[in-house]
């Protein structure tokens, strides 16, 4: 797939109205939506969009911490800890960035492209970072909260969601309690094409095996793991 500039800035034109806010600066969305792959074919490292991730990542943390204190005023620390982590990790990011079509707005490099980077969690995950990052740039604080919101909203209405542990902390805790030692997870299989590989994952503790799980990537493998150990540690 080649590069359109015409496309591209329509794109961006409809980006704007999805997300609520219109750029005074446009050069820092055309930036935002710059990857790495596609700045270095253009000989030009400086319009990628790896610092507006940076900026975006620590302004979202922000936004989200005084969301969650706001909003559930009895959270504790530590459970407003796992509700942050649940709305800011890059899978939640990424399905985010799916909705607003994000993959295919992203100036990607053609070996990116190759490779299935329009729906890389990673590559997704960060464009939204960075998208944040720059309205906070353009319009301040407010309206990078205001972005956040929209495209996340629905992510707090589910406080006992957010707050309960995922799979693999659940399974640390519980071998800490019997005393059984720390979990350990190793791809047993990969398969697949580089832009579709399946992993398969085994969770063990010592010698003994406690399930396997399989996935997209080596993350969610290892959350079914986790979520298939317990299930038989229920057994």
């Amino acid at each position: 797939m080649s590069w359109n500039e015409n496309l591209f800035s329509s794109q961006l034109t409809s980006l704007q109205g999805q997300i609520g806010y219109t750029f005074a600066d446009d050069s820092l969305l055309v930036q935002a939506m710059t990857h790495r792959s596609f700045a270095n074919e253009m000989g030009d490292a400086d319009i990628d969009n790896e610092r507006l991730e940076f900026l975006g990542d620590a302004v979202l943390e922000l936004i989200v911490s005084k969301a969650l204190y706001e909003k559930f005023d009895r959270m504790t620390e530590g459970q407003m800890t796992r509700a942050r982590a649940a709305i800011v990790r890059a899978e939640t990011l990424a399905e985010a960035a799916l909705q607003l079509g994000l993959g295919e707005i992203l100036r990607l490099g053609r070996g990116e492209l190759a490779t299935g980077g329009q729906q890389k969690e990673s590559v997704l995950s960060a464009g939204l970072e960075a998208l944040l990052g720059a309205i906070y740039l353009d319009g301040g604080f407010d309206q990078a909260a205001g972005a956040v919101v929209r495209l996340l909203g629905d992510r707090f209405d589910s406080p006992g969601e957010l707050t309960a542990l995922d799979p693999k902390s659940r399974l640390q805790e519980e071998m800490q309690s019997r005393q059984a030692g720390t979990p350990v997870y190793d791809v047993v299989q990969r398969s697949g094409p580089a832009h579709a590989t399946q992993f398969v994952v085994e969770v063990k503790v010592g010698s003994r095996s406690l399930g396997t799980g399989e996935g997209t990537s080596r993350k969610a493998a290892e959350t079914e793991a986790a979520q298939g150990a317990l299930e038989n540690l229920d057994k």
